[in-house]
């Protein structure tokens, strides 16, 4: 067992600002931010409210900004980090309590886009709608999202304005339009072709750094600018 200090970013209603609390822990070495905060939740102080579910990377639930980055609570050793260890909520959203930010902007943001496959041709009478493997090859990289918001947050185009539908939103646009089943590719290059769209995005790359799944957002929206460019609308 080794001591840590988790530095966390406290707030609650009616405070103007997060305030920093110290919490000093024994951990053993495989220990995650995650276990990290339910042994200060469970032990120290249950009022620490945090969201988290699946504890395997899969429901991105448990997203917030560890030393300054974001990451995934349940796949960040806390061996690896440098101490104090300084949990904050996302960047760019509403606190609502402690490391609980409201996520419902970004949802609603990608509902806009139609987030689903739009087929209008009617499917064959004997079979699902099929694909080549080589055609659903092209969706990987981008399928894989997990909404954890991640990316989203550590924008800058998305920190100077609230109204761009953001990374996230984009790479699930892109996931859909290379989708070989799919035909809504002009109704949704309508839709982000305008300055709060894929125009808003400067090509910064922290979305791609942030993703806890290794996927490129930036790469999905140069798609995307590349499809508008060439008349594909």
């Amino acid at each position: 067992m080794s001591k840590y200090t988790i530095r966390i970013a406290r707030f609650k209603p009616g405070d103007s600002n997060p305030h920093p609390q110290d919490f000093t822990i024994e951990a053993e070495p495989s220990w995650t931010i995650l276990d990290a905060l339910n042994e200060i939740k469970w032990h120290q102080d249950g009022s620490l409210s945090f969201r988290r579910s699946c504890r395997h990377g899969i429901c991105g639930s448990c997203a917030m900004t560890i030393n300054g980055v974001n990451h995934l609570a349940c796949e960040t050793q806390l061996s690896t980090l440098p101490e104090p260890v300084v949990v904050e909520p996302l960047r760019g959203m509403r606190v609502i309590k402690d490391l609980i930010v409201d996520m419902e902007p970004i949802y609603e943001k990608l509902i806009e886009v139609k987030p689903y496959l739009i087929a209008k041709t009617p499917p064959p009478s004997d079979q699902e709608r099929s694909q080549s493997p080589e055609d659903r090859k092209k969706l990987d990289g981008y399928y894989e999202c997990i909404l954890c918001g991640c990316c989203t947050s550590s924008c800058p185009s998305f920190w100077g304005n609230k109204g761009f539908l953001g990374p996230l939103t984009m790479l699930k646009v892109w996931r859909f339009i290379a989708d070989s089943r799919d035909e809504g590719t002009s109704e949704r290059l309508e839709i982000i072709n305008d300055r709060k769209g894929v125009w808003r995005c400067h090509t910064i790359f922290n979305c791609t750094e942030a993703c806890p799944k290794d996927l490129n957002p930036t790469r999905a929206i140069s798609n995307l600018k590349l499809t508008i460019m060439n008349g594909k609308l």
